[in-house]
């Protein structure tokens, strides 16, 4: 089982103890390298990259004096993009490049043709097409790639009236701002496992809450229904966006990552369906008879659902150990058969829950070694000294 609550305690407070004994520098550094606080505030720490990465191209286009400088700036807001995860990052740096070398040529060859031609008409045609090319792979795999191809080339190249000389000057300018967003972005990059395990604690910490409530009777309000599964959805939308950079850091089947968000969604589904059965409208009495039959049992799985909900978010904590399996009398089907007649639908339900939960548990207990980061990290300096 997980650590017991007074160990936790005990643990907690000789950790503020020792933040206590802390500078403020130290205090400022742990918070900053703390996972959980950068997924808290992942926004206002990619605000800071920005803004730092601008202030870096501004002072050393000023410093160098290059021509046209302030395309360097504009690359960096352009190619620093949205928030990074540790999992996408060096394929997002070789489109971001490989885009800028490419608008950065067609912007050359759009002067040099114009220089040849001089003609708008062929040269809105040539930008036309490319920007066409651009568009249509735009809403590929490869979009960021193509969209910023065709950026480069309009800032390079312009409408092909520029001087060579300019748009070398430009295309270096764009290369600088490149280089500078790229640096940064590798910037304490948020690792998408924290991220997937976060959202994941949360809604097991809220399917807990909420499946107690139901199972001793307390049944939610219409409001409180919407508000809490619209936010438990919202979570598990965001779990499937990191999914595919989560496989990528932890080196986790993506089909694995597939079955837990399956047993996620259908868990949500079983509370949904359960929260609108007929026990919303049934009398006291017979609530009161659910809450009899399946209460206890509740008390177990909530048990189960905290448990996992804790080793997603705490695996820092000492002697932290994945939740032992439901009891077998928890799934047993006779259960239901002996149940009152109006009872037997509301705790079938309430098994396939328990079931839910427990193939939940079997799997997370499976790839914890791979999503437990800090572990493997710890293992990893253990062995770096062992063999120094």
């Amino acid at each position: 089982m997980a650590l017991d609550d007074s160990e936790h305690a005990a643990g907690g407070a000789a950790s503020t103890y020792a933040a206590r004994r802390r500078s403020p520098v130290a205090r400022l550094l742990r918070a900053v390298t703390s996972p959980y606080y950068r997924y808290r505030n992942a926004k206002v720490l990619h605000g800071i990259r920005v803004g730092a990465a601008m202030l870096v191209s501004v002072a050393l286009i000023r410093a160098l004096d290059v021509p046209y400088g302030i395309w360097a700036s504009i690359t960096v807001l352009i190619v620093i993009g949205g928030l990074q995860h540790h999992g996408n990052i060096r394929r997002k740096a070789l489109e971001r490049t490989v885009g800028t070398l490419l608008g950065a040529g067609l912007g050359l060859a759009m002067i040099v043709q114009h220089s040849l031609f001089d003609s708008i008409v062929v040269t809105a045609l040539l930008m036309a097409v490319v920007a066409g090319v651009c568009g249509a792979f735009a809403i590929g795999s490869y979009g960021y790639m193509a969209l910023l191809t065709a950026i480069t080339m309009c800032i390079v190249g312009g409408f092909g009236d520029n001087q060579v000389s300019e748009g070398l000057w430009r295309a270096a300018d764009v290369a600088i701002g490149t280089a500078i967003a790229l640096a940064f972005s590798f910037a304490l990059p948020l690792h998408a496992t924290y991220t997937w395990r976060y959202l994941l604690s949360d809604n097991l910490r809220d399917c807990a809450r909420i499946y107690t409530r139901m199972a001793h009777g307390d049944w939610l309000s219409a409001e409180e229904q919407n508000a809490v599964f619209l936010r438990m959805a919202r979570r598990l939308v965001q779990l499937r966006a990191v999914m595919p950079w989560v496989a990528k850091e932890i080196e986790v089947a993506p089909g694995r990552l597939d079955q837990i968000q399956q047993l996620h969604r259908m868990l949500l589904s079983a509370l949904e369906i359960m929260s609108n059965g007929v026990l919303t409208r049934a009398d006291p009495a017979l609530r009161a008879g659910f809450a009899g039959q399946c209460g206890r049992d509740a008390t177990v799985v909530r048990s189960v659902l905290l448990e996992l909900a804790r080793a997603l978010r705490f695996t820092n904590v000492p002697h932290l150990r994945m939740p032992d399996a439901l009891p077998p009398a928890l799934l047993d089907p006779a259960a239901v058969a002996n149940a009152a007649a109006g009872l037997q639908g509301p705790c079938w339900l309430n098994e396939r829950v328990a079931e839910q939960v427990e193939r939940l548990r079997a799997l997370l207990v499976e790839t914890e070694p791979a999503w437990n980061i800090e572990r493997r990290t710890r293992i990893a300096h253990r062995h770096e000294r062992q063999q120094g």
